[in-house]
């Protein structure tokens, strides 16, 4: 009997807190990241091994660019949960936007621990392709002294080609566009969005004419062509 009185006298507060989280999700979901924090906080606080929350809370801090407090909170669901892909993703993104926005010889220590959590995160998830696309943009980025590569970016967009032709021929794309291959882009953009036919393909190739091929005639007719098929 007392355990039910007790189970009765908590039950309407489990209520609450249900529906207080669920507000939380549709603010963060919203965009009102500073509206949904305290919710957050407050839950782990009580439940301070909760995943979602702490990932919540992660994102949350990578949306306002608080690299430091992101990392934070990555790591914590990576020793919670070793075997998620996904954690180790994330914390490796936010590891490299702090590299990033370093200066060039505190980022230089970071920049293998992003390597390998990119790394890690495909050889526990073997068709993570968010994974694949950073190492694309990490090795092309990279000067090659300290370990930039375009042979490697190349094999990681070949493993996203099989995995989704899509991404693998804009990846293809984006490696041809940074190495001022033009042409060579235009036509890895052109199969990817014969392919996609989404508002990505379309900006890719699209900006691409604007900006590197100073081409408006075939800007505008792309343009045209999805607007007439509202492909976006």
């Amino acid at each position: 009997m007392k355990n039910i009185l007790s189970f009765l006298l908590v039950f309407p507060l489990m209520l609450w807190s249900q529906s207080d989280y669920s507000k939380a999700e549709k603010l963060f979901k919203d965009g009102k990241y500073e509206q949904a924090r305290p919710v957050f906080e407050s839950y782990l606080k009580e439940y301070p091994s909760h995943l979602k929350t702490i990932e919540y809370l992660g994102d949350l801090e990578g949306h306002q660019k608080s690299w430091d407090k992101a990392i934070v909170y990555y790591k914590k669901l990576k020793q919670l949960r070793p075997s998620e892909a996904n954690y180790y993703f994330k914390y490796g993104g936010a590891l490299g936007m702090k590299a990033k926005e370093s200066n060039k010889f505190k980022a230089l220590g970071m920049i293998g621990e992003v390597k390998e959590s990119f790394e890690k995160a495909i050889s526990l998830n073997p068709k993570h392709i968010e994974a694949r696309w950073a190492l694309v943009i990490l090795y092309i980025q990279l000067p090659g002294i300290v370990g930039g590569s375009e042979t490697k970016a190349i094999k990681y967009s070949n493993e996203l080609l099989k995995l989704s032709p899509v991404d693998g021929y804009l990846s293809k794309g984006q490696i041809d566009e940074h190495f001022k291959r033009y042409t060579a882009a235009e036509k890895n953009y052109i199969k990817a969005n014969t392919i996609g036919k989404s508002k990505i393909t379309f900006q890719a190739l699209y900006r691409l004419y604007l900006n590197k091929l100073n081409d408006p005639v075939k800007a505008q007719e792309l343009k045209q062509h999805f607007d007439k098929n509202k492909q976006f």
